[in-house]
């Protein structure tokens, strides 16, 4: 069961990322994020939102380690951070933020908690 759940974990980052490396334009919006006069913003989604996630999902696919798939809960907590840090002083949409934040809790949870201790 628990390694059914680390792949289902893996592929959702993977989903994730797809979104972002293939339609930034789509995933800033999503996100609220508000276009400029440069489409830096559209790399930037490309890379940090998109690629880092399907690569990441990637590898932990392909080394199928207890340690990999704690390492994406450790990527997942670092998110689930940053996203309740910024509710506390950026004020952004609550509801989506801690929405989002939510999810990355959650997987950086399981993620952690079911692989560490399995770790050699």
């Amino acid at each position: 069961m628990v390694s059914v759940l680390n792949i289902i974990a893996a592929v959702l980052t993977i989903g994730f990322g797809l979104f972002g490396f293939l339609a930034p334009a789509y995933t800033a919006n999503a996100l609220d994020l508000a276009p400029t006069n440069s489409t830096m913003g559209l790399s930037e989604m490309r890379a940090s939102v998109g690629g880092l996630f399907v690569v990441t999902g990637i590898a932990v696919l392909w080394l199928n380690a207890p340690m990999a798939y704690a390492m994406l809960g450790v990527v997942y907590a670092g998110a689930a951070l940053g996203r309740f840090l910024s509710v506390i002083l950026d004020n952004p949409p609550l509801v989506k933020a801690l929405t989002f934040g939510g999810i990355e809790a959650v997987l950086a949870l399981w993620l952690i908690v079911a692989n560490l201790n399995k770790a050699p």
